[in-house]
């Protein structure tokens, strides 16, 4: 298994818009091409409380480069971010990291 880390940094004050897509549009359509997400979370100590933070659990590079190409080019996802984002941006920045768990991690 890999592990994805990933963090949108929001434009200030865009956070409660940004979850809001994640939790009523975004996630249905990773549904749709099987990704799977392995938890959501938003700072409360820290550098920064505009910050949202995931993960997503993939099988194998290969299996992340397929289904997160066929996310991004989604006709659906697109409709969803362009309508989002009629206001204005969401999102500043992401920070993203793949991780491989150790031998010894409680997730595999």
């Amino acid at each position: 298994m890999i592990y994805e880390l990933r963090i949108y940094h929001a434009v200030p004050g865009r956070l409660p818009a940004l979850i809001s897509r994640f939790q009523n549009h975004t996630i249905q359509i990773w549904e749709k091409h099987g990704i799977r997400q392995a938890g959501f979370w938003t700072t409360l100590i820290g550098e920064s409380n505009q910050q949202l933070t995931y993960m997503l659990a993939w099988d194998s590079m290969a299996d992340r480069e397929q289904r997160w190409n066929a996310f991004i080019t989604d006709p659906e996802w697109l409709a969803v971010t362009k309508e989002s984002e009629k206001d204005g941006p969401l999102v500043q920045n992401i920070s993203n990291e793949l991780l491989a768990p150790t031998t010894f991690s409680r997730i595999s």
